[in-house]
């Protein structure tokens, strides 16, 4: 497949990094998705594979890193900032738009895990999207913590976090915490045992950049993210929401309350499975099928 090593600026001038595959079979102008990835991943963590599919289909698709992760720049490096990540993907929207074979009144989102919930956010404030897929979403931080993550946990992040910031504010370096771990009573971000095969398998198989650690001041900004109280403000932009039922990462509850309050025109897709499951195989097969349907019959019919 053709595609394009890309770079453009996100927000504060920071240069973000990333792959543009051209429309096939189709005349251009085309439309466009912009595609980015969730909590500390990497566009090789199966973004390409997304892309290949989606362009396949008459569809433009640009895909990037994160600023602070993968190729992209920024500092400190492996930090998540919620607010600036959902800014850079309007970035990289409006540099969609200035390419020449993209047709600019014809915008999707996709977004999977952490960016299933910056696509919420996006699609309710940047009406220039016609059409958003959001996969197993992000709803809401504080819910979030208190269901994934151990209860004995949560002081010690606590307590490191309060250290970190007394260490930042005297010129110290930022505190990492692990993403994963392979011992599932571990402290860790994600310490559900599929977390640790996923990462461990996708990093060493395709994503050698890939880094098993994130600032601490990451998860206190991710507790304050709650991208799911926008939903009910994406209408009229067609929304298609994809659940796993055992996801124990991004709790699926939490995703239905959250498509609840979503207006038509909606849909969703409640898929048996867990977190990780729809980056390959039948999984992948299916549910990027339907993605791309999604956005073939709102942004080419």
């Amino acid at each position: 497949m053709n595609r394009e090593d890309i770079e453009f600026k996100g927000e504060g001038g920071v240069a973000l990094r990333g792959w543009f595959y051209p429309a096939r079979n189709t005349s251009t102008p085309a439309p466009v998705v912009v595609l980015a990835h969730g909590l500390s991943c990497v566009k090789e963590m199966h973004l390409d594979d997304y892309a290949v599919v989606f362009s396949e289909a008459g569809l433009n698709v640009l895909a990037y890193d994160h600023r602070n992760f993968g190729d992209s720049e920024g500092t400190p490096r492996q930090e998540v900032d919620p607010v600036l990540q959902y800014r850079d993907f309007r970035n990289a929207i409006t540099y969609a738009t200035t390419r020449p074979e993209v047709d600019a009144s014809k915008i999707g989102i996709w977004g999977s895990s952490f960016s299933g919930g910056h696509v919420l956010m996006v699609a309710a404030i940047d009406k220039r999207v016609k059409a958003v897929v959001s996969q197993v979403p992000f709803i809401t931080g504080p819910r979030t913590l208190s269901r994934a993550i151990r209860p004995d946990f949560i002081p010690v992040f606590r307590a490191i976090q309060e250290g970190d910031r007394l260490n930042r504010f005297t010129g110290g370096e930022p505190a990492m915490v692990p993403v994963v771990a392979a011992d599932p009573t571990a402290q860790a971000v994600m310490p559900a045992a599929d977390a640790y095969e996923w990462f461990s398998k996708t990093s060493a198989d395709r994503a050698p950049n890939w880094k098993n650690e994130l600032t601490a001041r990451s998860m206190e900004m991710v507790t304050e993210y709650a991208p799911g109280t926008f939903i009910s403000r994406i209408a009229p932009t067609p929304l298609l929401m994809i659940v796993a039922d055992n996801d124990r990462v991004a709790p699926f509850e939490l995703a239905l309350d959250a498509y609840e309050e979503a207006r038509e025109p909606k849909q969703i897709i409640v898929k048996q499975g867990g977190h990780f499951d729809f980056y390959s195989g039948p999984g992948f097969d299916e549910l990027s099928a339907a993605a791309r349907d999604h956005f073939v019959k709102h942004l080419r019919g």
